[in-house]
């Protein structure tokens, strides 16, 4: 099996994991009332999705 020939120092590690980092998500804008919400999915306020009612939501 394949070992390390040098040990691999913690700022090289930490910068692996660094790269992971959690980043703030993205928002959508949505044509008929301007509410935010996540792309790809059903706006919560209204149950529209890509121009069509999906969902019933009681206002």
């Amino acid at each position: 099996m394949a070992n390390p020939k040098r040990k691999q120092s913690k700022r090289r590690s930490a910068n692996r994991r660094a790269a992971n980092a959690f980043v703030a998500p993205q928002f959508a804008t949505d044509p008929t009332d301007g509410s935010l919400f996540r792309a790809h999915r059903v706006n919560p306020k209204n149950g529209m999705y890509r121009g069509r009612q999906v969902l019933n939501v009681e206002v």
